[in-house]
């Protein structure tokens, strides 16, 4: 396996290890409070990831496909640090997308495998590696990683709080 694709199994092995916890599936968990509390969590995340991985970290919206952002922690990398944010459906199945910074001459190519039950779509763009993963359809999975690639190629990333009411 390449160097990219060692980082995407990285990506899958800490989607198999996190999405099926019940009590502890993030570090910082966004659903939890009131709506502003909640913003408050959001923007936290997005800032300790970023200062940690030293790039912009957003959280890209999923609602649109029917996920919600749960929340996120930071895992470790072969070359530093890597972040993982979770979101879930309203029946409970998980997505997660693994943010890292690329290595220089990495390939940027938008690429799909399969690692085990798993699938994942991963590339690298503007300055990031991005690999969303899933135990989905290759379509859905398709849909979901389109939907991150057009908010970033958009360079529109809201949070999921930016249209929240407050409360």
């Amino acid at each position: 396996m390449s160097a990219q694709g060692g980082w995407a199994h990285r990506a899958a092995v800490a989607h198999a290890v996190y999405a099926p916890e019940v009590r502890h599936p993030v570090d910082v968990n966004v659903t939890v409070g009131s709506a502003s509390e909640q913003r408050a969590q959001e923007e936290h995340l997005a800032r300790w990831l970023g200062k940690r991985l030293d790039m912009p970290v957003k959280l890209f919206d999923l609602r649109p496909q029917g996920f919600e952002l749960v929340g996120g922690r930071l895992l470790p990398d072969a070359t530093g640090p890597s972040a993982q944010l979770m979101y879930q459906n309203g029946s409970g199945v998980r997505v997660t997308v693994y943010l890292r910074r690329p290595e220089a001459g990495a390939d940027t190519a938008f690429r799909f495998q399969r690692d085990g039950e798993l699938g994942l779509f991963y590339w690298v763009e503007d300055g990031f590696g991005c690999a969303l993963v899933g135990k989905l359809p290759r379509e859905q999975l398709l849909a979901l990683a389109d939907a991150v690639y057009r908010q970033v190629e958009a360079g529109i990333v809201p949070t999921p709080a930016a249209s929240r009411p407050a409360s």
